[in-house]
């Protein structure tokens, strides 16, 4: 019981420490090299790929839904991205544009098919799945298509500037210390009991310390990665979307009671149409930066990335039930995968070991998730 509270009340706080036991026992059996600043950088670009799909599986799963054709469709879109950048030399913003539009538009039809076809989402998903990978190994012919231009290259493997690192790492201070005096600010015009100022204090300074320790940690070696300051900006956006706009209110109101939402006026098919519609936009993304981060176009890429990314949602506390769950840790819970990846890969573990590993710890994300639903009952 004392486990089941510990999940249900400080769901984050027990993330992070299990992230804390993880990197500790990474790095003792490599003697330091897991929390090397260059292992950590190649660490957090393996991260971004898992977050930028978890931020918009977050949504899926939030809304009482689920995607099984991620994996196929990042691979797909990775595959039409570098066909048009190795054999038909489109420039790059041309390339991104035309791969994004394809993203929202099969995300839409998918949509479509749930939301006005009332096909569950299971089974699009599933059928996509095996469409999407077929589609790939069509574009490609079942060959790797390399190698991509060095202005794609550099999406996934170029690094922000040390200087424009640190003042990122102070911007994100300050948001911290804005969000914060915000939220003070608007209890107080709402006579809402406030929390001590120490203790808001505290929480910004803890954020301040894990802030400069990543931007010093990765400036230490080439940089912030340009794919984890895109992963930032997507946590940030969305974040946003789900918390301050009305669109995510309703997301939640979905996931929580569809009967309810619809009978009170709600659009519910329209919000489930865009949420599969952003699902195929953070595919796109997904996709893009894969391939210029291994510098071509992979048939077989995105394999298994649909469990990676639906394991990060439940590990980081996104019901499987929906109505409830937070981008961000869906982002700490893709941290956890990748840390494991990561550190598996380092001590040379065999490869049905680490899936046996990660399904283990989807079993048990799943669980907690049952467990801590019915303690509160």
């Amino acid at each position: 019981m004392n486990i089941k509270k510990l999940f249900t009340q400080y769901k984050m706080l027990a993330l992070l420490i299990a992230i804390a036991l993880i990197w500790g026992f990474f790095s003792m059996k490599t003697d330091g090299g897991f929390i090397s600043p260059r292992n950590l950088s190649n660490l957090m670009r393996q991260m971004a790929i898992t977050g930028i799909v978890a931020c918009g599986m977050s949504l899926v799963i939030i809304a009482g839904e689920i995607d099984l054709s991620v994996g196929s469709l990042l691979g797909l879109l990775g595959g039409v991205a570098a066909v048009m950048d190795v054999t038909h030399h489109l420039p790059l913003p041309l390339n991104l544009l035309v791969v994004l539009g394809l993203g929202l538009v099969i995300g839409l039809f998918n949509g479509y098919l749930t939301a006005y076809l009332n096909i569950p989402s299971f089974i699009v998903g599933l059928g996509g799945m095996l469409a999407y990978r077929g589609i790939v190994l069509g574009v490609t012919g079942g060959m790797t298509v390399a190698p991509v231009s060095d202005d794609m290259v550099y999406l996934g493997q170029g690094y922000l500037s040390s200087q424009l690192g640190a003042l990122l790492g102070l911007a994100l201070f300050g948001v911290a210390v804005a969000l914060t005096w915000q939220q003070r600010r608007n209890r107080a015009q709402h006579g809402l009991d406030l929390a001590p100022l120490w203790r808001d204090a505290l929480k910004v300074l803890a954020v301040g310390a894990a802030v400069t320790a990543f931007v010093v940690t990765l400036n230490s070696y080439e940089g912030i990665p340009l794919p984890v300051l895109l992963l930032l900006a997507l946590l940030g956006i969305f974040t946003y979307v789900t918390t301050q706009t009305v669109f995510g209110r309703r997301v939640y109101a979905v996931g929580s009671n569809m009967e309810a939402t619809r009978l009170s006026g709600i659009n519910v098919q329209a919000v489930k149409l865009w949420i599969f519609g952003i699902m195929g936009l953070m595919c796109a993304l997904a996709g893009v930066i894969n391939t210029a981060r291994l510098a071509a176009g992979s048939p077989s890429a995105g394999t298994s990335g649909e469990l990676d990314a639906i394991a990060a949602c439940f590990i980081g506390g996104t019901s499987m039930r929906g109505g409830s769950g937070t981008v961000y840790g869906a982002l700490i819970g893709a941290l956890v995968m990748a840390s494991l990846d990561n550190g598996m890969s380092m001590l040379d573990v065999d490869t049905y070991w680490q899936m046996i590993v990660k399904g283990l710890i989807l079993t048990l994300a799943v669980w907690v998730d049952v467990s801590t639903r019915s303690a509160r009952r």
